[in-house]
C-alpha cells in the first residue's frame, strides 16, 4: 500500500475519531451504563458505541482489510499480515470514573508491523496520528505539528510514564539502566504519545494487556524517531497468538 493512500486514510480517520471522541464525552456526561466482561474489566456502553463508529467507518474506507478490535471476537484466532488493530476506549477506568487520559486508537499492521496509526484523547482534545517513517504528527490549535527525532534530550533528567505508581523490580532495574530520575503514572496509550512527543523519555512494561492497546502508539512512536523494542532489545511484530504483548521499552529517541 502506498503512503500517499495510508495517509489519506488516516487523515479521513482523523474526522471520525473526532466525531467518536465527542459522542465519547456525551455519553460519560448522560450517565454510562456499565458491565463486566468474561476476562474481569468493565466495558461501557460508551465502549460499544465508539468501537461500532470506528468499526463501520473502517469497513467503509478499507473494506479488504479485516479488523480485529477489542469489543469484538470476529478473526482472534486467525492468522492474519496485515489488519487492523483497533481499542475503541484505551483506559476504560479512567473514561467511567471522569478522568482524562482515555483514548481512542486504530493502528493498521502491514506484514505484522504497525505501519500508520491515530489515537485521540477527548477529554484533553489531543489529537495524534501517523501514516509513514518521519510522518508523525499531533494537532496543535488546530495546526498539523510534526513529532520527529530531532527531539532534544538531557541525559542527565530522563524522565519516564509508568502505569502504576510503585515500580515491579525488573521495570526499576530497567529504569536504573537507563539513568531514569524522574517518573509520573499515566494510564492508557496516551503514554506512547507523550514518549513520541518528548515530553517524556522512557515507558517500560513487563508482558501485559494486548496488541489492540500498543498498536497505534507503536507507529506514532518509531514514525517520529522513537525505539520501541521488548526487554532483549527485539523488534515487535503484531499477530502473535492471543494478540498478547511481550514486555516493553519505549525510549523517545535512539540515543537514550
Amino acid at each position: 500500500m502506498e503512503i500517499k493512500n495510508i495517509e489519506k486514510i488516516i487523515r479521513n480517520l482523523t474526522e471520525v475519531f473526532y466525531g467518536a471522541g465527542n459522542i465519547s464525552i456525551d455519553l460519560r456526561n448522560n450517565g454510562l451504563k456499565k458491565h463486566i466482561k468474561k476476562d474481569g474489566t468493565p466495558v461501557t456502553n460508551g465502549d460499544i458505541e465508539v468501537n461500532n463508529i470506528i468499526i463501520n467507518n473502517l469497513k467503509k474506507i478499507t473494506s479488504n482489510i479485516p479488523i480485529i478490535s477489542e469489543e469484538n471476537v470476529d478473526n482472534k484466532n486467525l492468522n492474519l499480515n496485515t489488519f487492523w488493530l483497533v481499542d475503541p476506549i484505551d483506559g476504560t477506568y479512567d473514561y467511567i470514573n471522569d478522568r482524562d487520559e482515555f483514548t481512542l486508537n486504530a493502528g493498521l499492521i502491514i506484514n505484522k508491523a504497525p505501519i500508520a496509526g491515530i489515537i485521540y484523547a477527548p477529554a484533553k482534545k489531543r489529537m495524534f496520528y501517523s501514516y509513514g517513517n518521519n510522518l508523525s504528527y499531533e494537532i496543535k490549535n488546530n495546526k498539523e505539528v510534526e513529532l520527529n527525532n530531532k527531539k532534544v534530550t538531557d541525559k542527565n533528567n530522563i524522565k519516564a510514564v509508568s502505569y502504576s505508581d510503585s515500580l515491579k523490580p525488573q521495570i526499576a532495574e530497567v529504569h536504573k539502566k537507563l539513568n531514569v530520575k524522574e517518573y509520573v503514572k499515566m494510564k492508557s496509550s496516551l503514554k506512547f504519545c507523550v514518549v513520541a512527543t518528548g515530553e517524556y523519555n522512557v515507558y517500560v512494561a513487563e508482558p501485559r494487556a494486548h496488541e489492540w492497546d500498543i498498536a497505534a502508539g507503536h507507529a506514532i512512536l518509531k514514525n517520529s524517531g522513537g525505539v520501541i523494542t521488548d526487554f532483549n532489545g527485539n523488534e515487535i511484530f503484531y499477530g502473535k497468538q492471543g494478540f498478547k504483548n511481550p514486555s516493553l521499552i519505549l525510549k523517545s529517541t535512539a540515543d537514550i
